[in-house]
Parts: C-alpha cells; sequence; structure tokens
C-alpha cells in the first residue's frame, strides 16, 4: 500500500513524497524530522493506530492529514474520530486487489493531496458520541425544556414549521462542524437537508453519529420518503438529493444517474435548486467550510427566491472555498463561525414565519 500510494502521488510533477512509515510511531517521528506539507495516514496500523497518530502530531505539529479508511463500519467510524481530532479529510481505501484498485481511484487521491496542502489545520477536542445507533433509538426525540444557554425552540406548530426548511451544505473540513451545529439546535425546527460531500459508505454513520448528540431526529435520506419537521436528512453518498412537492407534502428524489455537479455527487447545487422551486423564500441556507464553488449557484437560487443565508467565517474554515464563492455573489446575510450559526439560523427561520 505504501509503495502504492508513493508511486500515484509521485506520479504529479507538483507532489514530492519525501518518506514513508510503516505504523503511526514512526509516522509521528517522522512528521518531526521531515516536516512535510501533507500526511496520508491509514486508519489500522501496528503500535500506534490512525486516530492517535493523529491527535498526537496534531499537539507536536499540526500538520494537514488526509485519512485512507477501509469501507467497513469499524474504518467509518474510526475515520469520523480522526477527522473530529483534526485530520483534514479522507478517501477510502479499496477492497479486493489493492494496487489495481486504488489505482483506479489515483486522481482522486492526488485531488485531495493538494487540496489538503491548503487547508487550515484546526485543533479540535474530539467529542464523545454515543454509540447507539439508530435502529435502536426512537423515532420521535421528547422536546426537553430548554437548559440555560440553550436556544429556545421555535413556537409554531409542526403544520407551520413544515412550510419553510433549513439546507446546509459543506465539504473538506465539514463533518466536525455540521455536527456541531445541528447538535445546538432545538427540537423543533424546520425540515433540515445536509449535503455533505461524502462518499458512499460513510453517510449513514456520519447520521448516527449526529443523531446521538442531537435534539432533532437525523437520518441519512431514503428515495421516495416524506419530508417532515424536527428531522435532520443527509443526502447519501454517491446520491443526488432533490426535494420535489406532491399536492401539500414534500419529498425526497435521490439519483444516481445524474451526472456529478462540480465533481461531485451529492452537490449542494442540486439539493439547493429544488429546495428553491418548493420553498421559495421560506429558506436559510448555510455554507460551511468546502473547496471550490458548489453551492453558490443553487444559494443565489434561494436568495432570489427571498431567503436567507449564512456562510461560515474565513478564519474557521479549514477550506474557504464555498462560503468565499457565497460571499463573492453578495448574497450573505450572516458570516459566523459555527458557534454562532445555530442561533442565527433560529433567528432567520423566525424572521420567514412573520415572528
Amino acid at each position: 500500500m505504501r509503495k502504492v500510494l508513493s508511486d500515484i502521488l509521485n506520479s504529479d510533477p507538483e507532489i514530492e513524497v519525501v518518506g514513508t512509515a510503516k505504523d503511526g510511531l514512526e509516522a509521528v517521528e517522522l512528521v518531526q524530522k521531515l516536516e512535510p506539507d501533507v500526511i496520508t495516514m491509514d486508519v489500522e496500523m501496528p503500535r500506534m493506530n490512525g486516530i492517535e497518530a493523529v491527535k498526537k502530531i496534531m499537539e507536536i505539529r499540526p500538520t494537514p492529514i488526509v485519512m485512507v479508511s477501509a469501507l467497513t463500519r469499524e474504518g467509518s467510524k474510526a475515520t469520523f474520530e480522526a477527522l473530529e481530532a483534526g485530520a483534514v479529510d479522507f478517501i477510502p481505501k479499496p477492497s479486493g486487489s489493492i494496487s489495481l484498485d486504488i489505482r483506479k481511484i489515483g486522481e482522486e487521491i492526488i485531488k485531495k493531496v493538494k487540496a489538503a496542502a491548503k487547508a487550515k489545520v484546526l485543533v479540535r477536542r474530539p467529542r464523545r458520541v454515543s454509540t447507539t445507533t439508530t435502529t435502536q433509538k426512537i423515532e420521535e426525540k421528547p422536546h426537553e425544556v430548554p437548559r440555560a444557554g440553550e436556544i429556545e425552540p421555535l413556537p409554531y406548530p409542526d403544520e407551520v414549521l413544515k412550510r419553510m426548511c433549513v439546507i446546509i451544505g459543506s465539504s473538506t473540513g465539514g463533518p466536525p462542524v455540521v455536527t456541531e451545529i445541528i447538535s445546538k439546535l432545538p427540537g423543533k425546527m424546520p425540515p433540515i437537508f445536509v449535503v455533505q460531500h461524502m462518499p458512499p459508505g460513510f453517510t449513514k454513520l456520519f447520521a448516527e453519529r449526529i443523531d446521538a448528540v442531537s435534539k432533532l431526529k437525523v437520518k441519512e435520506a431514503e428515495h421516495g420518503e416524506r419530508v417532515e419537521p424536527n428531522k435532520v436528512y443527509i443526502a447519501p453518498g454517491d446520491y443526488h438529493m432533490l426535494i420535489t412537492k406532491r399536492g401539500s407534502n414534500v419529498y425526497i428524489h435521490l439519483d444516481n444517474k445524474m451526472p456529478k455537479v462540480n465533481g461531485t455527487r451529492p452537490a449542494v447545487d442540486v439539493t439547493a435548486e429544488t429546495v428553491a422551486e418548493v420553498y421559495g423564500g421560506k429558506t436559510v441556507g448555510v455554507i460551511l467550510t468546502g473547496i471550490g464553488r458548489d453551492g453558490a449557484y443553487g444559494f443565489k437560487k434561494i436568495k432570489e427566491k427571498g431567503g436567507k443565508i449564512i456562510a461560515q467565517n474565513k478564519e474557521t474554515c479549514v477550506v474557504f472555498g464555498m462560503p468565499k464563492a457565497v460571499i463573492e455573489l453578495g448574497i450573505a446575510d450572516a458570516v459566523l463561525p459555527p458557534s454562532e450559526i445555530p442561533k442565527a439560523i433560529v433567528k432567520f427561520c423566525k424572521e420567514i414565519l412573520g415572528g
């Protein structure tokens, strides 16, 4: 695996592999000695695993790290822990014939490493996450009385809340930020659609991890399901998530045949454009850290309909690409750090619903 990865990365004239490590312990030593711009890190290694190595590197010499993750539930779980510890991105490790399969995704590996070289490393304290899965949890969570410091629930019945929505789009550096924002929202909210650039096999666990720390019900979106308030719908990896309306109800349509948009599927623009058509100005759009311009076109459509737009500020972005594109269009109503975004979402929801 180290040889194949090295060959792929060295095939690009802008990349030089300065060293390889056989385990996490050696990786930590080499990072101090070689001071690389980017590290690719396997999750499973002898002596010191990838998660511990990420934590150690973030302590001694914070460096952009791209995780190479196994397509298993345990591999996915470890990947999210590494992202929470400070890794900036990940790429799934192919199964089967390693050398053949990994060469197929060589272009993506090079793209992610180059993006990571421009990323800002943000050292985070990993949050404790319950291991309870969505299948074991009750469908509706009780709406508790908010404690001191918590955001008051929206004072509207579900029939009113279902008439509007929130859409959140993010990419590189997004998973911990999306988790932070949704975990702080109250238990009564309009439906929330999340488009996080993520490959298949990871979005279900991503939804489960957010669900474990949220007052809202968080789930991976399913084709044909009816949209309801107080729920968060995560676009599945490799599927565009479109929002459609039939009668007085709104439904989710998933499509893995449509071509990639902005080089990705799911794409924020695809969901945002359909949200603008269905909900019009009764929409709050939130654009978070990520490379490229995905979301700018769709959020412009939302703004043109009278919706409200929030962009993450430059200082807290791992990659200030997607929010920058929205801000440059002049459509952002607020530019904020993640800690302030939940209150802004609730404030704009109240304004849209008339008080």
